[in-house]
């Protein structure tokens, strides 16, 4: 089993920053991917950004050049860095992770809001 806890959320106006990070525990072996998914009101989930294997990091078109993701190992801990917000990066972002292939994992979530 593994456990994702989520912090750093909040209320920021447009052109403001934040930094999430998401803590993960247990068996945190044979890591997939781990990264970032967003879900604003009345839409889908929807992929923000994440490490695959082989440190291959990819980015939702929408938050290229704006956010990025790093992680600490020795924390155990992912970060996204969010920079320039606006407006429609308001939503509940998600840890995720994927290990041995097979076995998913999310987080609680945490509220972004982006105020115009």
């Amino acid at each position: 089993q593994v456990q994702l806890v989520e912090s750093g959320g909040g209320l920021v106006q447009a052109g403001g920053s934040l930094r999430l990070s998401c803590a993960a525990s247990g068996r945190t072996f044979s890591i997939n991917s781990w990264g970032w998914y967003r879900e604003a009101p009345g839409k889908q989930r929807e992929l923000v950004a994440v490490e695959n294997t082989g440190n291959r990091i990819v980015y939702a078109d929408s938050v290229r050049g704006r956010f990025t993701i790093s992680r600490d190992n020795a924390k155990s801990t992912m970060y996204l860095q969010m920079n320039s917000l606006k407006f429609e990066d308001t939503g509940v972002y998600y840890c995720h992770m994927i290990v041995l292939a097979r076995n998913e994992y999310w987080g609680q979530g945490t509220q972004v809001t982006v105020s115009s």
